[in-house]
């Protein structure tokens, strides 16, 4: 799957799929014996999506029978992408409802794909999330959600739009506020995006957020890793699960700015916490050796001060 500037996806095809492949992992996670999410419906949407290998997984059917002799490295590598979502899930749960303690009202979703967190987390009254993705993935959402007769626990509005597009604009035109404070999340995205467009990603964020408006999101400082090497490595680790889908491709190299660095240049101050400190959080045991990949993986938290 080679990315194009323009290109475009369903949630069975492309950077799609793996907004599928995170919510079969959700599934997985919240019917664990002490689960640290609670995710109700994603099996449910992973069902409606159709595709087969992540159907059966969160109906049980593990792709074993296939090599019974590796059951057990099977086993093993299923958890160990089961906890990298459910910690980086746990993270951002954690994140917006902290933002609403605070007092924030407006929260933004970017690149929502099957996020369900306007229905499943305890938003206070008043809030309101917006859901900010291409037109097919958030026509699939609504109808499913819609059949599931899912009701949001806050003001959901959703935003049909490439983020390559003048979403910021289909943003406010859709009732965002940019006078109150926002808690905004770019969850498992920077790397689908090429370097300009993070930095570009940002710059909006900053120019749409009032004083006290908050941001989470996680990158990879100095890594010795290549976004291509590391999506070679989520491919092959999910293709020893039995996936037969191509995920290797999605990634954008090049030579990206600091996330630390940008936002501090851009007014925020910034809070960092490595993923292995949040595995240790969520009581996970962190997969150092299995999974080098994760090591410089930072979870990122940002306070915008002021538009000075």
């Amino acid at each position: 799957m080679t990315r194009t500037d323009q290109d475009s996806w369903d949630l069975a095809s492309s950077v799609g799929a793996t907004a599928t492949m995170v919510a079969a992992a959700r599934a997985v996670a919240t019917e664990e014996a002490n689960p640290i999410i609670d995710d109700t419906f994603a099996a449910a949407l992973v069902r409606a999506v159709g595709l087969d290998f992540f159907t059966r997984l969160v109906d049980g059917k593990r792709p074993l029978s296939q090599a019974p002799d590796r059951g057990a490295d099977h086993e093993r590598n299923l958890q160990l992408m089961t906890d990298s979502i459910a910690v980086r899930t746990r993270f951002f749960d954690d994140f917006f409802l902290d933002a609403t303690r605070a007092g924030v009202r407006q929260s933004v979703i970017l690149a929502a794909g099957l996020d369900t967190r306007a229905y499943r987390l305890p938003w206070p009254s008043g809030s309101t999330v917006y859901e900010v993705d291409q037109p097919e993935v958030v026509e699939f959402k609504n109808t499913t959600m819609a059949a599931l007769g899912a009701i949001p626990a806050a003001q959901r509005r959703t935003v049909s739009i490439d983020l390559r597009d003048d979403w910021p604009a289909a943003l406010r035109h859709s009732g965002f506020d940019d006078t109150q404070p926002t808690a905004w999340s770019a969850e498992g995205l920077l790397m689908y995006l090429p370097p300009a467009a993070q930095d570009r990603l940002f710059d909006n964020i900053t120019a749409l957020s009032a004083p006290g408006s908050q941001l989470a999101t996680e990158f990879h400082p100095d890594s010795e890793w290549t976004l291509t090497q590391r999506a070679q490595e989520f491919n092959d680790r999910w293709a020893r699960l039995g996936c037969d889908i191509d995920l290797s491709g999605l990634f954008y190299d090049g030579e990206r700015s600091n996330v630390v660095d940008y936002l501090t240049a851009h007014r925020w101050q910034v809070s960092t916490r490595p993923r292995r400190e949040l595995f240790a959080d969520y009581g996970r045991v962190f997969p150092d050796d299995e999974m080098p990949q994760l090591r410089n993986m930072t979870a990122v938290t940002a306070t915008f001060e002021n538009r000075g």
